[in-house]
């Protein structure tokens, strides 16, 4: 792609997004995801393939359908209400009609079938913005109007989503894959908290999109997208093994990490407000994750894979991927847990 047309296509990206979380008009709303989605669909071709075509048909036509359902629930609040503003209090219907879209758009289970199938198909950068990026503009609407929306469809979405994200990774060698089950179990974890405390949900979408571009700039720095492939980056760059080892298990919410910050409020949260079972299960099922998540780490820095001797040199030549952004990545990604009694002040 030229880069003319690729900086275009960025900037339609995220202005598409900008304008979701500036508006307080839900037709402007729905256009900023109209533009978001129209705009990515390029980016998933990025590399011309069947296989890219495909993924991007499944997204675009997943995405569509989430569309039209935002409008319907936009129009029948109109028509309910007689106002167009987003912060406006919702009717019941229009309100599990658009959480019911914002779910298809984020990949909550029992809307997640396309998210492993999408990531799987498209490139490992496009595959980063499709897990980061473009999860903001759905969760800021869900973030304004979560006093209109329905707790029991939205803790049913959370725990569904949570063991579908355990579960669905468990078998998994593509590393892609891998990540976007990762994605719709954190995603359950944010949903989970959103009627306590929507402000927590920030916190978690924060710290999850700085482990998962770390993690995805890690894979694109070794051109890693299976296990088999990841377990021999000891012998190219032996200083990510490490790294791929510490950021794993901050995914997984080990506590020296900074992925135990957002797990422990959370489930602080919701014990304050006797959700005890709630946080038993998310507390369990969190466990599914971490063994996936350790299964990769053991295949990278845990064992030494044979391989061909031809690659035992690799390690001196010079790297030509630049990757300014990961050591701060990485760092916020595992060394933010001293900050949590600061962060517990603001959320």
């Amino acid at each position: 792609m030229k880069p003319p047309i690729l900086t275009i296509i960025m900037f339609t990206i995220m202005s598409g997004t900008i304008m979701v979380l500036m508006s307080s008009h839900w037709l402007t709303i729905w256009i900023g995801f109209e533009m978001n989605m129209l705009a990515i669909i390029p980016i998933l071709m990025k590399k011309f393939n069947p296989r890219a075509v495909e993924a991007a048909t499944k997204y675009f036509l997943t995405q569509a359908t989430a569309s039209m359902l935002l409008m319907l629930g936009i129009i029948t609040n109109l028509l309910l209400t007689g106002q167009w503003a987003a912060l406006s209090t919702l009717d019941p219907i229009t309100s599990n009609m658009m959480t019911v879209a914002l779910a298809m758009k984020l990949g909550l289970s029992p809307f997640h079938f396309w998210v492993p199938e999408v990531t799987q198909g498209i490139p490992l950068s496009s595959g980063m913005i499709l897990l980061t990026w473009q999860k903001i503009a759905p969760l800021s609407i869900l973030y304004q109007i979560s006093p209109s929306m329905n707790p029991h469809l939205l803790m049913i979405m959370a725990s569904m989503s949570i063991l579908v994200g355990g579960w669905g990774g468990l078998n998994q060698t593509q590393l892609r894959k891998i990540l976007a089950y990762s994605s719709i179990a954190h995603m359950g974890w944010m949903i989970a908290v959103t009627m306590f405390n929507p402000t927590l949900m920030l916190l978690n979408l924060t710290i999850y999109i700085m482990m998962t571009l770390g993690t995805f700039m890690l894979f694109m720095l070794n051109s890693s997208t299976t296990t088999l492939s990841l377990s021999l980056t000891w012998n190219k760059l032996p200083l990510t093994t490490s790294l791929i080892l510490i950021i794993m298990l901050s995914l997984g919410g080990l506590p020296p990490l900074s992925g135990f910050i957002p797990k422990w409020m959370i489930i602080h949260e919701l014990t304050k407000n006797n959700m005890i079972s709630m946080a038993m299960l998310m507390a369990i099922t969190a466990l599914l994750n971490l063994f996936f998540y350790m299964r990769l780490t053991y295949a990278t820095a845990l064992t030494m894979f044979p391989s061909t001797n031809n690659m035992k040199i690799k390690w001196q030549f010079e790297n030509t991927k630049n990757m300014t952004l990961l050591p701060p990545l990485i760092v916020t990604s595992t060394m933010l847990l001293p900050l949590t009694p600061m962060m517990s002040t603001f959320f």
